[in-house]
């Protein structure tokens, strides 16, 4: 079965949904050691809370963990993949992992992860600016997540 998602005003959420995002809240923001004494706070059991804990999310907290990874074939020349990072960060992405293969007859495949969740401009901006970099033969992204 495919997952679905809802957008749900809080006020008409059951009570224990609300209370798992509140128990959630107070363990980012360190003004609980641990579930039990978080959940013990908002009067949740813990049982609820570990029922409902990965799939109740706030909607902001969802755009923030955007990880994108966009496959590159470059030019095996100093430089390339330099100047296709500094892209990535002038568009305030954050690169979390770079797999590049072996250049064969001039050419390497790159592969980065990307987070996007601070980006200031559309993803496909950012694509683009790759796609015409000097020594940029192709981009894609291959995932999204």
């Amino acid at each position: 079965m495919m997952e679905r998602y809802f957008v749900v005003r809080e006020d008409i959420l059951p009570e224990g949904i609300v209370k798992t995002i509140q128990v959630k809240e107070m363990l980012q923001r360190g003004e609980a050691a641990t579930v039990h004494e978080a959940a013990e706070r908002v009067g949740l059991s813990r049982s609820a809370f570990y029922k409902y804990k990965d799939g109740v999310h706030l909607l902001n907290q969802l755009e923030r963990e955007r990880i994108v990874t966009i496959s590159m074939d470059l030019v095996h020349r100093s430089g390339v993949l330099s100047k296709v990072l500094g892209l990535v960060a002038g568009y305030e992405g954050n690169v979390l992992t770079i797999h590049q293969t072996i250049p064969l007859q001039g050419m390497a495949n790159v592969v980065i992860s990307v987070d996007t969740s601070l980006m200031g401009g559309e993803l496909s901006e950012l694509i683009e600016a790759i796609r015409r970099q000097d020594g940029v033969h192709k981009a894609s992204v291959i995932g999204q997540g």
